[in-house]
């Protein structure tokens, strides 16, 4: 029973043994304590100032010590609450102090290190109190203070500038979300730190100020208490409390000077992940030739001024120059080392030259180049606006579409004119547009009130006709009804519309592998029966998945895409096929893609049967599996476009987009057959909304048939 109670107590010690400490510090400072504790609380603060410099002195880089700041705290109040502590034995027990200041009574650390530093004399006891006092404050705690403060505002002053840093290294392609998670996470540790620092360098210089105040108090206190209330004359108070206070004070500054040192190291540090001995190493063997020159400086200099000097001097003078020599020897076989592998390695070079095993340069999959004008978008020093607008730009495209769209890499094209951008998708330009920083595009959208005059140009994302206006016009522009719109968002609206319009491209088989291994990390049973049950490749599911996009289908519900693959692949795995199943699949998904919002119904134009049966009767199915196509005749294709062209400029002349609604056996077919010379048309199946069941209800507003007149 007696074990299990003290298994409790150590349990809940280990447990909560910051709470406790937190709490004795606190009552420390009012309870008083006998004198053996006092001595081993005062071991104890001089252990713990110890250890505290060792751990700054093993620790690389200053905001891996992100506990130090409330360290300090804890310290600061331990070595105060002792202080308090020795104050009050001093005063309570000096009715037995002996002459000379020394008492059984009395804390044995407070009287070791008092006859320790000050022996008899009293004087040379305070001399050296003065000192430590004097480096303490104006030396080291004041120089980390200082150093602490510059820092915490470098640090916050940089802050937006490493976070832009980190998204362009990003957007660049150079490093990875996670690994982009990392530094950030790494620089917000680092502005914690240094704020935290900023303040608790405070409690450093405050440890001091107390210290003096306190031993000021220990001295007057003493010599009231001992010629009041003990008798004794003003000689011999002076000299019995002037030691007690010196020991007493030399034993709470020695622990506060070693932590105002710790500080110091701290916060001088580099954000090298070497630790300090391997820096200084690094530092002060550079060059050898110093260490010689130092030993010749020192053994003329004992030569020179002889008595007595010259023995001491020329065997130091003497080993710096040993120590010289051995560095520079070092160094000289380094260099030598570091030739010979650098040769090394150049006719390995030319020897992989020789043989054409060059390694090939990849293309980006996505680049976005800058004339030199407009280098401010993306610049640190700029704000980097555009930077911030391409993360957004593919962390929404993720969501709509449903795969990770490749980073873009962005960089400068002297070739380009200085206004210009080019967006390019795996060396291809699909887009490229001129704007001017400093204006702004006007846009009238129909709600223009009052014209204004304005360079004349076209948005470049949807063509429509737009002014630049200077910025400080933007405020007229607004007032007239113009959609005003800044150069950064310019490019992300071109942006997101290129990548949206060509998003079937920027799928591979890489990006297809990794949706696989997201779905497998959750559905594994669903993977395995797509892959080995039903044979597909990841080349025909990419083919799906493309057909997909290339008609705006978001695949992010991959899920059932791929139940419905494996449904499927035992009847067929023409990606042709298995893509009308899949759309049949997501019915609900496309049919609320194009419905009116508010009444969810679908208005398009109806493909007549006779229409349907003529396509079908000159459909074109590939044998190598590629697109089904419709072999018109020329005639008959300029019938066709002819009675389409006048059924969808009459439904867009209502407002109404232009929809064709068919059999699903003939979707595919009409969708080919109007994709080169009526891009933007959507065609849906019969299936298609009947998968949608009452969530979506159809108004036809024409019908698309032979009978149409030329």
């Amino acid at each position: 029973m007696a074990n299990e109670s003290r298994g409790k107590v150590i349990n809940f010690l280990q447990n909560s043994y910051i709470a406790v400490t937190a709490v004795l510090v606190v009552f420390l400072i009012f309870i008083p304590i006998p004198k053996m504790l006092i001595d081993l609380c005062m071991i104890l603060n001089l252990a713990f100032s110890i250890i505290i410099l060792l751990s700054v002195l093993a620790t690389p880089r200053a905001s891996d010590f992100q506990t130090y700041p409330r360290i300090i705290l804890f310290e600061t109040m331990f070595g105060l609450g002792i202080n308090i502590s020795s104050t009050r034995l001093i005063l309570l027990k000096s009715g037995n102090i002996a002459a000379g200041g020394y008492s059984n009574e009395q804390s044995a650390m407070v009287q070791a290190f008092a006859k320790i530093v000050a022996g008899d004399n009293i004087v040379i006891g305070f001399v050296i109190f003065i000192i430590l006092i004097v480096v303490q404050v104006l030396v080291v705690t004041k120089g980390a203070g200082r150093v602490s403060e510059v820092a915490a505002r470098f640090s916050l002053d940089s802050m937006s500038q490493k976070f832009f840093d980190v998204d362009n290294r990003l957007n660049s392609g150079m490093i990875d979300d996670q690994e982009a998670r990392r530094l950030k996470d790494s620089i917000r540790k680092e502005i914690d730190f240094y704020s935290n620092m900023d303040g608790s360098s405070k409690f450093v210089s405050g440890n001091v100020k107390a210290g003096i105040f306190i031993t000021v108090v220990n001295l007057i206190g003493g010599l009231v208490v001992g010629m009041l209330m003990h008798g004794m004359d003003f000689s011999s108070a002076i000299r019995s409390y002037s030691i007690l206070t010196i020991g007493d004070g030399l034993m709470s500054q020695l622990p506060a000077l070693i932590i105002s040192f710790a500080t110091g190291i701290l916060v001088t540090g580099t954000k090298s992940d070497e630790d300090l001995g391997e820096q200084v190493k690094q530092d002060f063997t550079r060059d050898g030739h110093i260490y010689e020159i130092v030993g010749i400086v020192l053994a003329v200099t004992g030569i020179a001024l002889r008595a007595g000097t010259q023995f001491l001097l020329v065997p130091v003078g003497a080993l710096f120059i040993f120590i010289g020599y051995r560095l520079s020897r070092n160094q000289t076989k380094q260099k030598q080392a570091l030739k010979q592998a650098e040769e090394q390695a150049k006719a390995t070079d030319q020897k992989s030259s020789s043989l054409d095993t060059e390694s090939i340069s990849m293309l980006d999959p996505l680049s976005l180049e800058l004339g030199y004008a407009l280098i401010p978008l993306v610049s640190k020093e700029k704000g980097a606006e555009l930077l911030e607008r391409i993360t957004r730009i593919r962390n929404e495209a993720k969501l709509d579409m449903g795969f990770v769209i490749p980073k873009i890499r962005i960089q400068d094209n002297m070739t380009l004119d200085p206004n210009d951008y080019s967006f390019k998708i795996k060396g291809i330009e699909y887009g490229h547009a001129n704007i001017r920083l400093g204006y702004y595009m006007c846009m009238d959208t129909g709600a223009v009130i009052t014209p204004l005059k304005g360079e004349k140009t076209k948005d470049p994302a949807f063509g429509m006709d737009a002014i630049w206006l200077p910025e400080d016009r933007r405020a007229e522009a607004e007032e007239a009804g113009y959609v005003v719109v800044d150069p950064p968002t310019i490019i992300a609206t071109h942006l997101t519309e290129i990548i949206r319009a060509h998003a079937a491209e920027m799928l591979g088989r890489q990006e297809v592998s990794a949706i696989l291994d997201t779905v497998k990390e959750r559905n594994p049973v669903l993977v395995d029966e797509v892959l080995n049950t039903a044979k597909l490749t990841i080349g025909q599911i990419e083919k799906v998945l493309q057909n997909l996009l290339e008609e705006n289908v978001s695949i992010r519900n991959i899920v059932t895409i791929l139940e419905t693959l494996a449904n499927y692949a035992g009847i067929s795995n023409n990606p042709w096929v298995l893509t009308e199943k899949v759309r049949e699949a997501l019915g609900l998904q496309i049919c609320m893609q194009y419905a009116d919002s508010q009444d969810k119904k679908i208005r398009a134009l109806l493909l007549s049967q006779d229409y349907a049966e003529f396509i079908n009767e000159h459909a074109y199915y590939p044998a190598d599996g590629s697109r089904p196509s419709v072999a018109f005749d020329p005639p008959d294709y300029r019938k066709w476009v002819n009675c389409v062209s006048k059924s969808v400029t009459r439904i867009q002349e209502k407002g109404f987009q232009p929809i064709i609604l068919c059999a699903n056996t003939v979707r595919q077919l009409v969708k080919s057959a109007v994709q080169r010379d009526m891009p933007g048309i959507i065609v849906l199946s019969d299936m298609e909304v009947n998968a949608a069941g009452r969530n979506i209800s159809v108004e036809i507003l024409g019908e698309i048939s032979t009978n149409e007149e030329d």
